[in-house]
C-alpha cells in the first residue's frame, strides 16, 4: 500500500512539475512577444511609418524659418525662429528650456508643434513638400524683385539669401533624387550681385535665370500632378499657413515691427494666388460656390500687403489674416472632397 502511495505521489509530483514548467516557458514567451514590439519600436520609427501623426509638428533641428516662424507668432517673441536655429542642435525638445530659448511656460504652450524627430514622407504627401517648399523660393524671389524695382536693395537681400541659404538645403536631397540639375550656385550668384552691385545690367538676367531654374524644378512634377486641383490646394495651403504665420510674426502691438516677416508673407501670398489662377477654370467645373469664395477670400486677403514696402501699421488685424487663410482651406476641402 505504502509503495501505491509512493508511486501516486511521485506520479503527481511528475505531473505539476510539467505543468508549472509548461506555465514559465509560456509566460517567458508572452512577456517576450509582447515586449518585442517595444523593443523594436521608436518614436522615430512610428513617425516614418505614419507621417501624417507627427505631420505638423515641426522639428527645431531641422526646420526653415518660415516654419519656426509658427512657434514666434504662437508666442509672440521677436526674433524666436533665429534664437531657435542659433541653439541647435537639441537632444529634446526641453531643451529649449534648459539652453535658454523659451521658459517653461513658453515651452507648455507649443510643446506639442514641435518635435526633434524626422517625418518620413512618401508618394503624393513628398510631392506636395517638394513643391511647396519650391514655391516659398518663388515667394521670396518674388517679393526680392518688387524691392529691386523699388530701389531697394538692401531690403531685397534677405529674400535673395533665404531660397539658397535655408531653403535649397532642405530641398537639395529630394532635387538629386528627382535628378533636377544643381542651381544652388546660380542662387549664390544673383545673391552676391544683389549684395555687391544692385545696379549692375546683368543683375536682370541672372534674376530670369534663378526663376527659370526653380519653376524647371517645379516642372519634373508630372504636369497632370501640377495642374490638378487637389493636388495644387494642398500645395496653396501650404503656402498661405507659411503666411499666415509669417504675417503673425510680423506684427506688434498694432505695428508692423519685423519687415522681413511682412515681406516673406507678401511673396508666399502672391504665389499662392498665381497657382489658384492657373486651376481657377479647372475649380469652377468642379464647385463654383467653393471656387468663388476662394477667389473673394483670396482677394481680401491680398489687401493685408497693399506694397512690398510695409506700411507703418498693418491693414489688416491678424486674427482677420488667419480668419481668411481658414476659409480658403475649409472651401479648397469641399473641393477635395468632391
Amino acid at each position: 500500500m505504502k509503495s501505491i502511495l509512493r508511486f501516486l505521489a511521485l506520479a503527481v509530483g511528475a505531473a505539476m512539475l510539467v505543468v508549472l514548467t509548461n506555465c514559465s516557458q509560456a509566460t517567458t514567451t508572452g512577456d517576450a512577444s509582447n515586449s518585442a514590439p517595444a523593443t523594436n519600436s521608436s518614436p522615430a520609427a512610428t513617425s516614418a511609418n505614419n507621417p501624417t501623426s507627427s505631420k505638423k509638428q515641426i522639428n527645431i533641428n531641422t526646420a526653415i524659418l518660415s516654419e519656426l516662424d509658427k512657434l514666434e507668432a504662437k508666442l509672440g517673441i521677436p526674433a524666436l525662429s533665429n534664437k531657435i536655429q542659433a541653439s541647435r542642435p537639441y537632444g529634446s525638445p526641453q531643451e529649449l528650456v534648459s539652453k535658454n530659448v523659451i521658459t517653461q511656460e513658453q515651452f507648455d504652450q507649443i510643446k506639442d508643434m514641435v518635435t526633434i524627430q524626422d517625418v518620413v514622407l512618401t508618394g503624393e504627401a513628398k510631392d506636395i513638400d517638394y513643391m511647396t517648399k519650391l514655391g516659398l523660393m518663388k515667394g521670396h524671389l518674388l517679393v526680392a524683385k518688387e524691392l529691386l524695382d523699388l530701389q531697394l536693395p538692401k531690403q531685397a537681400e534677405p529674400h535673395i539669401g533665404h531660397p539658397v541659404e535655408e531653403i535649397y538645403v532642405d530641398v537639395e536631397e529630394q532635387l538629386k533624387e528627382r535628378n533636377v540639375p544643381e542651381f544652388k550656385n546660380t542662387l549664390i550668384s544673383l545673391q552676391d550681385l544683389v549684395k555687391s552691385n544692385p545696379k549692375e545690367a546683368k543683375l536682370a538676367t541672372n534674376f530670369d535665370q534663378s526663376m527659370q531654374a526653380v519653376d524647371k524644378a517645379i516642372q519634373v512634377l508630372p504636369e497632370s500632378q501640377r495642374q490638378s486641383p487637389q493636388f495644387v490646394l494642398q500645395v496653396i495651403n501650404g503656402l498661405l499657413d507659411s503666411a499666415n504665420s509669417e504675417y503673425q510674426a510680423a506684427i506688434a502691438n498694432d505695428k508692423i515691427s519685423a519687415v522681413i516677416e511682412y515681406q516673406d508673407s507678401r511673396g508666399f501670398v502672391n504665389y499662392a494666388d498665381t497657382l489658384r489662377s492657373n486651376i481657377s477654370d479647372k475649380l469652377t467645373k468642379e464647385n463654383s460656390e467653393a471656387q468663388k469664395a476662394i477667389a473673394d477670400s483670396m482677394t481680401q486677403l491680398k489687401t493685408a500687403w497693399p506694397s512690398a514696402k510695409a506700411p507703418a501699421t498693418p491693414v489688416l488685424p491678424t486674427d482677420k489674416v488667419t480668419q481668411l487663410v481658414k476659409t480658403i482651406e475649409q472651401n479648397g476641402q469641399k473641393l477635395l472632397k468632391s
